[in-house]
């Protein structure tokens, strides 16, 4: 497939890697891009008449619902929009991660698919995280409901297989975005995730790792999962050292 003509509904579009899937979009030659976001005085100017701005809070249903009407040309629907509550299993906001990167996320899919079945080559990409395949240290809420979604996504991607639309599933590592600032890690651009991710798409690719650090994290979960685990046990013993 390719991304020329098509129209895509973005979410959480006012920054990160949001942001950077509207730009690369643009350069994709898309018909059209609904660049959705909590508050739309958040989303920058892209300084082009194809994307429209649509208010969504994805854990208000009635936002969801307004969103099906005034967004039914969309061909694909791309699930960005989520938190990073920080902290461990048992002090972190655990409900609000999972309200919002799984439960909602999956409300935005359930919602769009009588959208999607009505409009050619739709498709969903769910914007997971390397966190899918391991639970990290300081983020375990975060990681727990992205390893759900990646599972959700797995289902979906079964499911819908019959309704002529494909699923893809996106765990990218530790990227250079606001949620990572003041990190010491050769972390990649927002800008070439979000081309990667969409080439990726074009390829068909169906779970889609778009940055080095998530290809170098799972490339040790393909060697064997414990491994991965014990690069985060051992994560977790520097990070609390002395503590």
């Amino acid at each position: 497939m390719n991304f020329d003509n098509k129209t895509v509904l973005v979410t959480g579009a006012n920054r990160g890697i949001g942001k950077a899937l509207v730009e690369a979009l643009l350069k994709k030659n898309v018909k059209k891009v609904y660049a959705c976001s909590r508050d739309i005085k958040n989303v920058p100017d892209f300084g082009d008449s194809r994307v429209v701005l649509i208010q969504l809070d994805i854990s208000d249903s009635t936002q969801i619902q307004n969103a099906t009407r005034n967004a039914r040309d969309t061909q694909i629907l791309i699930n960005n929009a989520g938190v990073i509550s920080p902290g461990g299993l048992f002090d972190c906001d655990l409900k609000r991660d999972m309200e919002i990167n799984y439960f909602s996320t999956i409300q935005m899919m359930k919602a769009f698919v009588p959208v999607l079945e009505q409009n050619p080559e739709a498709r969903i990409i769910n914007i997971a995280s390397i966190a899918s395949y391991v639970n990290f240290p300081f983020i375990a809420g975060y990681s727990a409901s992205k390893a759900a979604l990646y599972s959700a996504t797995q289902a979906a991607r079964i499911e819908l297989r019959s309704k002529g639309i494909a699923v893809h599933a996106v765990n990218p590592g530790a990227i250079d975005t606001d949620m990572n600032k003041g990190s010491t890690m050769d972390m990649t651009s927002p800008t070439e995730v979000a081309f990667s991710i969409l080439n990726e798409v074009e390829k068909e690719v169906e779970d889609i790792i778009p940055d080095k650090i998530g290809r170098g994290m799972y490339e040790m979960w393909e060697r064997s999962p414990k491994e991965l685990e014990a690069f985060s046990r051992k994560m977790y013993e520097e990070l609390t050292a002395g503590k």
